[in-house]
């Protein structure tokens, strides 16, 4: 089922969005060689709280796997999603992906940035520029009247014809009363196919993009998703609201 979320619910997905974009923000300062990942995860969870909110990652779950232990996903390198902190330590060059859920008055926003690690290779600032454009890029056919593959054609065509790989194992979703709702938004598609977009859904839209194919595979951990060539990846999200008019980025300081 697809949800249209009315004034009220919008407001309380809002609020939630905020403090999931000022926490990326937060956390994005103490990148740096060094820290562990499970100290980012603690900064994490403390501006949560201090907000008021909960951490939606926090003991969700999947079928066989545990229940997921942290307030933050950071994914390194080969890592696309999903990666559980640890006392693993940051190397000067690496990437980075953190990936933020908070629910606050019962409503969810989630969001993704991929940051570097100092100073970074011209190839994976390329991956991560391209990322990030192919995100705004499906955004932008976020729009009333337009389909889901509208979105996902947006992002396969820019990607791929920078020389990247779209992951197809994983998509964006739908966002708001659940974490995750229908529908799914893959990142590869063939342009006017897929559900109708309405005004009033709210959507997480989540390029994950590999340097190298494609295909991933997941960790020992039942979580943790890495590229199956070993090559490099990034991920940026935004939670989103189809309006009326120009789609509005919800997970915005």
């Amino acid at each position: 089922m697809i949800f249209l979320k009315a004034k009220k619910e919008i407001e309380y997905i809002r609020e939630s969005c905020k403090i999931v974009a000022e926490t990326l923000q937060i956390v994005k300062k103490y990148i740096v060689a060094g820290v562990t990942t499970k100290e980012l995860d603690r900064i994490a969870e403390d501006n949560i709280l201090k907000n008021g909110g909960k951490p939606a990652f926090k003991g969700y779950r999947i079928p066989g796997a545990i229940p997921y232990p942290a307030s933050l996903c950071t994914s390194v390198e080969d890592e696309v999603v999903h990666g559980i902190p640890s006392e693993r330590t940051l190397k000067e060059g690496e990437i980075i992906s953190i990936d933020v859920g908070v629910v606050k008055n019962g409503y969810y926003g989630d969001a993704a940035i991929t940051v570097a690690v100092g100073e970074i290779s011209e190839e994976k600032r390329k991956l991560m520029d391209v990322t990030e454009k192919s995100l705004y890029l499906g955004i932008e056919e976020a729009r009333e009247s337009k389909r889901v593959h509208d979105i996902s054609y947006a992002v396969q065509n820019y990607v791929e014809s920078n020389g990247f790989s779209i992951v197809r194992a994983l998509c964006g979703h739908g966002v708001g009363k659940y974490l995750h709702e229908e529908p799914s938004i893959p990142n590869y598609g063939i342009k006017g196919t897929g559900k109708k977009l309405k005004a009033g859904m709210t959507l997480a839209i989540e390029p994950m993009v590999n340097a190298g194919t494609y295909d991933v595979f997941e960790g020992v951990d039942g979580w943790t998703i890495k590229t199956k060539d070993g090559s490099t990846s990034a991920h940026f999200e935004h939670t989103i609201l189809i309006t009326n008019g120009n789609p509005e980025i919800l997970t915005v300081n």
